[in-house]
């Protein structure tokens, strides 16, 4: 008897243990459920990932970066009625730009000019000669208009443009451009065509060089070149903004280059009005320096 109780403590003991881990009935869902909510971890936890630390000086860099970003953002698609300067983009194509030294306060497009205007002069002396005189406006262009209506290019434009454009030259002692080396550009008119057919009430949708989107999602189409735009300006008011902007002057009248510009030729096109309610006065030019 004592070996047969025995035995049954022994084989008692086993199922207890063993059982559950081999077969059996186990706790249900309900149990399962109220178990976890006593605990205070996942009832299938793996190791805890710890949060990423962020110290000061990244949420500073974080904060100074959205500062800068909502101030951007109020600048988009201003109110182009009123042209301040003009809707320069960077300047295509993007030259080396070598700008004399200034000692003027914020180095201004200005003195910068009038300090290589004086250099230009006192080399030409230094060699026993003078500025260039001459020059004078040229081109003509077919005066288009764009199957949405938008008016193009006309030789008015182009002649007021290059009339300026050597007026500029001359003034800063630099070599002007022959007259009959203005060239209306259909290509460049193309894409301003393009811009100016955006069918968003906003002047600035889809403005920009290519790679710009517009609002009804139509591919960039025509060429590329510097640009401005807003309302009431003329060829003759462009040539004296790109004039006036440090990189579109480095890009379109290449003040470092010096020689002969028999070989140069200045692309030219603009348009007049837009879809679907901008007025014959809103302007978008483009121009840039080439080989004949």
């Amino acid at each position: 008897m004592k070996r047969f109780a025995l035995l049954t403590v022994v084989i008692t003991a086993v199922l207890t243990l063993v059982l559950p881990f081999v077969g059996g009935s186990g706790p249900g869902l309900d149990s399962t459920t109220a178990a976890a909510s006593n605990r205070t971890a996942p009832i299938f936890a793996t190791t805890p990932i710890p949060p990423r630390q962020t110290s000061g000086s990244t949420l500073s860099a974080f904060a100074g970066r959205n500062a800068v970003l909502a101030s951007s953002q109020k600048k988009v698609g201003p109110n182009l009625s009123v042209d301040t300067e003009h809707m320069a983009q960077k300047p295509v194509p993007v030259p080396i730009v070598i700008v004399p030294p200034t000692t003027s306060k914020g180095g201004s497009a200005k003195v910068a000019a009038a300090q290589g205007t004086a250099q230009r002069r006192a080399a030409a002396a230094a060699a026993g000669s003078s500025c260039p005189t001459g020059g004078g406006g040229g081109g003509s262009a077919p005066g288009r208009t764009s199957p949405g209506g938008v008016g193009g290019t006309t030789t008015a434009d182009i002649q007021g443009f290059s009339a300026k454009f050597n007026a500029i030259r001359i003034a800063n002692c630099l070599q002007p451009i022959p007259s009959g080396n203005f060239r209306y550009d259909g290509c460049m008119e193309q894409r301003l065509f393009w811009i100016a057919e955006d069918p968003s009430t906003d002047p600035s949708s889809a403005w920009g060089h290519m790679g710009s989107v517009r609002s009804d999602g139509l591919p960039s189409v025509g060429c590329d070149g510097n640009l401005a735009g807003g309302s009431g300006n003329s060829g003759a008011t462009v040539a004296q903004k790109w004039w006036d902007s440090l990189a579109h002057r480095a890009s379109l009248y290449r003040p470092t280059v010096t020689g002969s510009t028999a070989g140069v030729c200045i692309y030219f096109a603009m348009t007049h009005g837009g879809i679907p309610n901008e007025s014959a006065s809103f302007t978008r030019a483009a121009a840039r320096w080439g080989g004949c």
